[in-house]
């Protein structure tokens, strides 16, 4: 295993690889995207342990979504026991996923837990136990503010988990080391991640403006609305189409600068 360092332009090849891929086979990886959703949506059913039940699936259901990817750009049909890979690949394997697993919930219960001294754990309590909340409370300047104090905080622990769950299935690296190692590499390529970053966020302005547009030329909101969010579950699955390249281009080199 060997960290490339790559140029900033690679972010935006990131970016065409996922579409491409996720266009090579768009039935196959529509469905592997659903099956991860369905998953977390299926755990969040389960009351008051469900919401941690999900956050700890998180970093195998993210590996097995690479693995279809990996698969699709190989020109293969990504099966959906794919989504499981990494318990399926043995006992060590199930024990990093596991531990990975804790380790992403603790963290994440953390920046939840720092937003809340800002709101009383008002955000922190929807997003963990469920439930609804209104306008008015959404609105106040304190539930605003652990909403964006906890994006700020997610930044740091999703780049120490960007990599991780790929270096402990494919290079066998234990957790605490792939949570550096993946940090690292974050680190040392920023430019491409910034580059990549942006280039999605042009990507869902892009699709939010054509959404406008038909609203405009059709005179309807709700063509809009019906329209708006099938697109940006699409753009979602093309997002995380383009995480397996990240992790190939960092780690594992093949085509590195194609």
């Amino acid at each position: 295993m060997k960290l490339h360092l790559l140029p900033a332009k690679q972010g935006l090849i990131w970016v065409r690889m996922g579409m491409r891929t996720f266009w090579r086979q768009p039935l196959a990886m529509t469905g592997q995207f659903f099956l991860f959703m369905g998953l977390l949506s299926l755990c969040s059913l389960i009351p008051y342990a469900g919401s941690f039940l999900g956050l700890a699936l998180l970093p195998m259901a993210s590996l097995g979504l690479m693995a279809a990817t990996r698969e699709a750009d190989a020109g293969r049909f990504p099966m959906p026991h794919l989504l499981w890979l990494g318990l399926r690949a043995g006992p060590q394997s199930r024990k990093h996923m596991a531990l990975l697993g804790v380790m992403y919930t603790i963290g994440f219960c953390a920046v939840l837990g720092l937003a809340a001294l800002t709101d009383d754990g008002q955000f922190a309590k929807l997003y963990l136990l469920g439930g609804s909340i209104d306008l008015d409370t959404l609105m106040q300047s304190d539930v605003q503010a652990a909403m964006w104090l906890s994006t700020l905080l997610y930044l740091p622990l999703s780049l120490l988990f960007w990599h991780a769950p790929a270096l402990t299935h494919w290079y066998a690296v234990p957790p605490a080391k792939s949570l550096f190692f993946s940090a690292v590499a974050c680190w040392r390529n920023w430019r491409a991640f910034a580059v990549f970053v942006l280039g999605w966020a042009g990507a869902a302005l892009l699709g939010s403006l054509m959404v406008t547009a038909v609203a405009v030329i059709s005179d309807s909101v709700d063509t809009a609305k019906l329209m708006l969010m099938p697109m940006m579950l699409l753009l979602a699955a093309m997002f995380f189409c383009s995480i397996y390249f990240s992790f190939r281009d960092c780690f594992m080199g093949e085509d590195v600068l194609a």
